[in-house]
């Protein structure tokens, strides 16, 4: 029967110098660091600079974590903070949005599902920029908890603020 490891007890593992732990670790929580570190605009290398120090900030401090259960809520504000530092200092302008597509068969489909993506792509763009931040990471992200340490915002706010969100989108997109 396969076991379940939470990050709890992946944390404490890797502080005990669990290899395997620490892997699972990275591959547990690195799409979401990358996640947040590209919705700040990052290019590749930036984005890469903010996850690795994110990485290397946990490793220094593992030992000082008092919750190891919040590790994941931990390493979302780490990412953010590494994220607009570099943001910051390389004076690049804050989140643009990625236009996700679905191939149709039908050409006229995918001309009309491109026409309202576009839509949506240009609706998301005149929300407010803690909205555009909220909606990309909410599908990446594991928890509310870890949306709520990458927005720096109160767990109990993800819900209604991403509602509030979706209904500004919904008014800006006929």
């Amino acid at each position: 029967m396969a076991r379940r490891d939470d990050t709890d007890e992946l944390v404490v593992r890797a502080r005990d110098g669990d290899g395997d732990a620490w892997a699972r670790l990275v591959e547990r929580h690195s799409g979401l660091l990358w996640s947040i570190a590209r919705s700040y605009g990052l290019n590749d290398a930036d984005a890469g600079d903010a996850v690795q120090t994110t990485w290397l900030r946990l490793v220094e401090r593992i030992d000082e974590l008092r919750e190891p259960a919040a590790a994941a809520c931990w390493l979302a504000t780490t990412a953010r903070h590494e994220s607009l530092r570099l943001a910051r200092r390389r004076g690049r302008a804050l989140p643009t949005v990625p236009a996700p597509r679905e191939p149709e068969p039908d050409p006229a489909r995918v001309v009309a599902a491109r026409e309202r993506l576009g839509m949506v792509g240009a609706a998301l763009e005149r929300l407010p920029l803690r909205c555009r931040t909220l909606l990309r990471l909410f599908a990446l992200a594991p928890s509310h908890a870890e949306l709520a340490a990458a927005l720096g915002i109160p767990v109990g706010s993800v819900g209604p603020t991403r509602a509030r969100c979706l209904e500004s989108l919904r008014r800006l997109v006929p």
